[in-house]
């Protein structure tokens, strides 16, 4: 998986850097299928925006989140993200049982 993080209007600071890297990490334990992620942080006036377009086999994700603090952006910025990956996951997942619906089952005649 390849993670790109870029400040707009900012620099990039090491610590952020590692947050932004460590909150990534969870991502990664719902879906493994993940291609590329690309984060932009900024700040718009009083707010901290956080940007997040994460790259699928097949399909693309978009998050954003504005918040007072760069931190907590960055926190609901995954959350969304980590949302819509489940979202995504449960729709390509299969969740039909094997022969499991009454069409296919025989039903066996009780002995006089």
């Amino acid at each position: 998986m390849q993670i790109e993080i870029s400040g707009q209007h900012m620099q990039l600071t090491e610590p952020l850097q590692e947050y932004v890297q460590q909150k990534i990490q969870r991502l990664e334990r719902h879906f493994e299928h993940i291609s590329h992620i690309h984060v932009v942080l900024s700040p718009e006036k009083l707010l901290h925006k956080a940007e997040a377009t994460v790259g699928l086999t097949g399909t693309t994700l978009f998050a954003e989140s504005c918040q007072e603090d760069m931190y907590a952006s960055i926190d609901l910025m995954i959350d969304k993200v980590d949302g819509q990956l489940r979202k995504h996951k449960g729709k390509i997942t299969d969740h039909h049982r094997a022969g499991g619906a009454l069409k296919d089952q025989t039903l066996e005649e009780p002995e006089p």
